[in-house]
């Protein structure tokens, strides 16, 4: 089996190889079947021509692969022993079986090949959706370009159906977009003016006009597969350590095989039996489904995590957040959108109120007026002409409309007006900001404006819960605020900790790592110390953002919490499945090397088990390719 699992073969180079294998396979095939049929039909030269083509194709290059590592890097690995093997066989007259070992041999080492290249390459495959043309706009003409001549600032036009071509943001037009490539979203998400877009989503039912924001090599897209290319490179904890034991394993297994050759031969079993004996002992023995378990498994969870929407750090990172136990939380742009909305709206008539509101905060940039004019777009209402508009620092602001003086603001503004302002149930707690609209001493109605829980956070955090998860949210916003959240989000009191300055966060994940491994959740460029301090830092929302992207262990690429709780499952499925892999494996090791040592185990009977048992480790950590990571999947 190839034992070199460095991640770093390019495409072209990884297609030359696969053909190269696709080849020696067919040889040894043609070879093998040649020598079955003159063992057991019809004996004749081709018997003899057919075995040496097997060891001419299969055991020639294993042998001098085998022997360039051994001198070019100083080790000894497991094709030595599958070479070694099948020159003990010939050489005591069993090339039949030997060629048998190398056909195997080389049909699963081509098997193994092809599917650890689809792992590696099922992120790789995003590149194929990026758009080669894209129609850029300049004035009234719209001329078809490459994408990658596209530059920052180009407007670019993305008809129905069409994807887009580079990371822009919305000028003009709204549409429903497929953002699944990126993001791992499944339905489908509205966007308008303002709003970003990424290269190789599709636009599903609007004409946009985009502004490029970088261009196709700095895209989220290329930075998705160079960011999962470099994690596939870092070796995991299990993998470094499936490494390191193959190789001194190896060295071993060597060593064991000579002294029972010297062993059966000193107990009078003859040189032909003892070296078929330590022959068998040798396949029996070699390493290669427990070194070749553990790269399965991680290679394809990272591929299933990055189409899902979420790039791990490499292998570590994933091991990592397997153990994780306790997941604390920031709460502004984290659990929240981050961003004020309207809550609730008290006034006799919510349309006319909504109007003369939105007519003075349309004058103002503050995030409330951002938060009214949001909702009275919403609404599909008009705001009132107001004029001769003036902002109040920390108060409010004022103007005029078509029927006299209007003002807008906080209870110091009312004040200002000597306006009387009546008593609304629960709006003393200071969970909540309220705005007074009113006309001279007369109060028209109040708006109250927060900040809210993303859509999908309760149920992200049910699902963490449900998987035995202790949960922490961490704020340095006001208790009363972070009460109103927890509560929103099914929260208890003692999971919510608030008016926190950055180091109280840092010694709060310090506590919870007392008790187990903890992963902090983020933006991934606020809270960085804590982001730092957790065993697992995870940024959220990350898609489009480099600082996001290079600041976590975890990013997900999305604003859905449902993705943590997916990559969290993943994590823990992967690690199980490693575990199975490594029982298996040195379970029949276990198991072959006794029949070789102590039971008259025949060579085939070892090379099928050991070849089997590769190819099944493999497959079954391939299982992680089949279900990736989607934001509405389901507990498995």
């Amino acid at each position: 089996m190839p034992h070199d699992h460095s991640h770093d073969s390019a495409p072209h180079g990884e297609a030359d190889e696969s053909q190269r294998e696709a080849i020696l396979a067919a040889i040894t095939l043609i070879g093998m079947a040649a020598g079955l049929m003159a063992e057991f039909l019809a004996p004749g030269w081709w018997g003899p021509a057919g075995l040496g083509a097997v060891y001419l194709a299969a055991g020639v290059p294993t042998l001098l692969s085998a022997l360039r590592a051994a001198w070019r890097d100083h080790k000894l690995d497991i094709d030595l022993l599958m070479a070694l093997a099948a020159l003990a066989a010939a050489l005591v007259g069993s090339a039949l079986e030997g060629a048998v070992l190398l056909t195997l041999f080389t049909i699963s080492e081509a098997l193994e090949h092809r599917a650890m290249g689809r792992a590696r390459r099922a992120v790789e495959a995003l590149m194929a959706l990026r758009p080669d043309t894209a129609f850029r706009k300049r004035g009234p003409v719209v001329e078809e370009v490459p994408s990658d001549s596209l530059i920052p600032g180009d407007l670019v036009v993305v008809r129905p159906g069409g994807r887009v071509p580079v990371d822009g943001v919305i000028a003009s037009g709204a549409a429903s977009m497929d953002l699944s490539t990126i993001t791992g979203e499944s339905m489908p998400v509205h966007k308008g003016p303002g709003d970003k877009v990424f290269e190789a989503t599709v636009n599903l039912n609007g004409v946009l006009e985009v502004t490029v924001a970088r261009g196709v090599a700095e895209s989220t897209v290329a930075r998705m597969v160079q960011l999962v290319t470099e994690a596939q490179a870092a070796r995991a904890p299990s993998e470094r350590f499936s490494e390191w034991f193959g190789q001194r394993y190896t060295v071993a297994v060597l060593v064991g095989s000579l002294l029972a050759f010297a062993a059966f031969y000193a107990l009078g079993r003859g040189y032909d039996e003892s070296l078929y004996r330590a022959a068998t002992l040798l396949v029996a023995a070699s390493p290669c489904a427990i070194v070749i378990s553990v790269p399965a498994a991680i290679l394809s969870a990272l591929s299933a995590a990055a189409r899902g929407g979420v790039l791990f750090k490499g292998g570590a990172a994933l091991e990592m957040l397997a153990e994780v136990r306790a997941f604390a939380f920031d709460k502004t742009g984290t659990l929240t959108t981050g961003r004020a909305e309207v809550t609730e709206i008290h006034a006799a008539d919510p349309a006319a109120f909504l109007r003369k509101l939105a007519g003075l905060e349309a004058h103002s940039e503050h995030p409330i007026a951002d938060a009214i004019r949001r909702e009275i777009v919403a609404r599909n209402l008009v705001p009132d002409p107001v004029i001769e508009v003036l902002a109040h620092p920390s108060e409010g602001i004022t103007g005029r409309d078509a029927e006299g003086p209007i003002w807008a603001g906080n209870a110091r503004m009312a004040a200002q007006m000597a306006a009387e302002l009546p008593h609304l149930d629960g709006m003393s707690d200071g969970a909540q900001t309220l705005i007074w609209l009113g006309r001279g001493t007369q109060v028209l109605g109040a708006v109250t404006v927060a900040d809210r829980p993303r859509a999908s956070s309760r149920a992200g955090l049910d699902a963490l819960r449900q998987g035995g998860a202790q949960l922490a949210m961490m704020t340095g916003d006001r208790r009363a605020v972070a009460e109103r959240i927890g509560a929103e989000l099914g929260l208890t009191g003692a999971e919510i900790h608030a008016d926190l300055l950055p180091q109280d966060k840092v010694a709060l994940v310090g506590t919870l790592a007392g008790r187990g491994r903890v992963a902090f959740v983020g933006d991934g460029v606020n809270d960085a110390a804590a982001l730092a301090r957790a065993d697992v830092g995870i940024a959220m929302g990350a898609a489009g953002s480099e600082v996001a992207l290079q600041a976590a262990d975890v990013a997900l690429l999305s604003e859905e919490m449902s993705q943590l709780a997916a990559a969290h499952r993943l994590a823990r499925r992967t690690a199980r499945i490693i575990r199975q892999n490594l029982i298996f494996a040195l379970g029949a090791m276990a198991v072959l090397v006794i029949g070789g040592l102590f039971f008259d185990l025949p060579l085939p009977i070892a090379v099928i088990g050991h070849e089997g048992g590769t190819i099944l480790v493999v497959l079954n950590g391939l299982r992680l390719l089949i279900d990736p990571i989607r934001v509405d999947q389901r507990r498995a």
